[in-house]
């Protein structure tokens, strides 16, 4: 009796040890896919497309890890992630000193900069100084956000409408129910080139660039040195490159 209860705990152990062992070869990733090109959803098919999801599913395979991406709200991705639903986000999410607060990111892998949608017709919104008394739409708790909450207090914005989609965020400014959109410029092009018929444009860069990161909670640094060694390494072997200009064309 006794060996036999040995036998059955040394299986439980056996058990438990490979269930971790294949728990680790898979990388729970969630998305916000409504930020063309970096990630969106093909409407044909269901899915996730995007220079994002091609980053990383391509780390997935340079770590020999199977990649299972969910797709869910912007403002619930950071709870998701320090809740231990997922293991890593990507979505295009500008490294800041708040969010670095809260979790850990990766070496940065974007660069980018944001602008300022408005309709074809407007001739006087050329920047940031210009928005007085306009009303701001934005994605929620995005740096478009953050941007636009800070001329708000300074004075410069009469309101800032925020919205959980760009696309919600362009249709108020096509309707007229606001002024601008205040987006990341390849958001913003991506947007224009898929909606050709929308009386929209951009007006360029309007800010200092901002860097996108993989993000990861506090306690997971062999994951977090795991993403960097093989972002360090796609762009070696350049496969960023091709990832890149897939989406973007040649840097």
């Amino acid at each position: 009796m006794k060996k036999l209860s040995s036998l059955l705990v040394l299986l439980v152990l056996v058990f438990s040890v490979s269930s971790m062992a294949l728990a680790q070869d898979v990388l729970r990733v969630a998305t916000e896919a409504g930020f063309m090109p970096l990630e969106f959803v093909d409407e044909k098919t269901g899915e996730l497309l995007g220079f994002d999801m091609d980053l990383i599913r391509a780390i997935g395979e340079t770590l020999g890890m199977e990649v299972k991406i969910d797709n869910i709200i912007w403002d619930g991705l950071i709870p998701a992630l320090l809740n231990n639903n997922y293991d890593a986000l990507i979505a295009g999410i500008t490294i800041t000193e708040e969010r670095e607060a809260t979790v850990n990111f990766s070496t940065p892998y974007f660069e980018s900069v944001l602008t300022i949608v408005t309709k074809n017709s407007d001739t006087e919104i050329q920047g940031l100084d210009d928005l007085k008394g306009k009303i701001a739409a934005v994605q929620i708790n995005t740096t478009g956000d953050f941007t636009a909450s800070d001329l708000m207090d300074e004075g410069g914005l009469k309101t800032v409408s925020r919205y959980d989609t760009v696309p919600d965020a362009m249709q108020t400014v096509i309707i007229g129910a606001s002024d601008v959109v205040i987006v990341d410029l390849p958001v913003a092009e991506a947007y224009l080139a898929a909606n050709p018929n929308a009386p929209l444009k951009h007006v360029g860069p309007v800010a200092d660039s901002e860097f996108y990161g993989i993000a990861v909670t506090k306690q997971n640094t062999e994951l977090l040195k795991k993403i960097n060694d093989a972002l360090e390494e796609l762009h070696s072997n350049g496969t960023y490159d091709k990832i890149y200009e897939k989406w973007f064309g040649v840097e």
